[in-house]
């Protein structure tokens, strides 16, 4: 019999440069690499239970979003999601990686599936969480730069505006209490004025009034190809994820009980679906 893989060590940041600025990443495990995407306003660390599990079996590497967690501010001229692909293509070549699999969640996705379009070579397997390719719906959009506007004013996040961004990432059964809502809320509430201003705000204009990339979907193989998507996701509601499973023509995995960070909610199910996707198959 085989022996069990060993328990993983804790992932550590590690730096690189990209467009003259330090990016953070987390890199444990060894193996074939996947590389993880995560949402905006986290950081890698929103990843550790799936590191943990992926990393038994991977080399698992999961970069800091700019401006979030370790890494330094958005690259002046940073425009849309091609240019946040290129971003995470120069992270692989300075790895030396050539191919991996990609698991992106929200923006991740987003930045994800245009890393490849752009290099398809490079990405074996793809898994689209929470997120979705259109563009962002005119109501929702003009919510979300209104507070925008709100939050480049105040230059914090105020209590009324934590009370309105904090529960949009979870599952609306979720204790307010619970420790995972309020570490986010605390998170959010230690933000500088600088990550703020120069990343924050930003990153924001460039993920909600991003263009349609619908297009795109077809073109993506359905045999490596996942769409999953939290029960209860209030910003990327069900119904997006199923058009684009449909679209692309692969499985729909919807995680039950879980909101808009469905890999932190119902950690045990994403881990479960991400290791017999990545492990299996092609």
């Amino acid at each position: 019999m085989a022996a069990a893989p060993q328990a993983p060590d804790t992932a550590r940041y590690r730096y690189t440069t990209i467009e003259g600025r330090p990016l953070a990443y987390l890199d444990q495990g060894e193996g074939f690499p996947v590389l993880l995407g995560h949402s905006y306003l986290w950081n890698a660390r929103m990843w550790q239970p799936q590191i943990d599990a992926l990393s038994r079996h991977f080399r698992v590497i999961a970069p800091d979003l700019w401006g979030h967690g370790r890494s330094a501010a958005l690259p002046e001229g940073t425009r849309d999601m091609q240019d946040l692909a290129r971003h995470n293509l120069a992270l692989l070549d300075a790895l030396s990686i050539n191919e991996c699999h990609l698991v992106g969640l929200s923006v991740g996705g987003m930045w994800g599936s245009a890393l490849k379009q752009m290099a398809p070579e490079r990405v074996r397997k793809l898994v689209l969480m929470d997120t979705y390719l259109g563009p962002e719906p005119a109501q929702s959009q003009a919510q979300y730069l209104g507070m925008l506007r709100r939050l480049e004013v105040d230059q914090a996040l105020s209590e009324a505006l934590l009370n309105m961004v904090v529960p949009m990432f979870f599952s609306p059964h979720i204790d307010p209490a619970a420790p995972l809502c309020q570490g986010f809320r605390a998170t959010l509430e230690q933000l500088s004025t600088g990550q703020i201003v120069d990343s924050i705000v930003p990153l924001g204009r460039l993920i909600f009034t991003r263009s349609d990339r619908r297009d795109l979907l077809p073109t993506l193989d359905p045999a490596r190809t996942l769409v999953m998507v939290g029960e209860y996701d209030l910003p990327r509601p069900p119904r997006e994820a199923s058009e684009m499973a449909r679209l692309i023509g692969c499985p729909l995995q919807t995680i039950a009980n879980a909101g808009h960070i469905s890999n932190l909610e119902n950690r045990h199910a994403v881990n479960q679906a991400l290791l017999e996707f990545l492990l299996h198959g092609r």
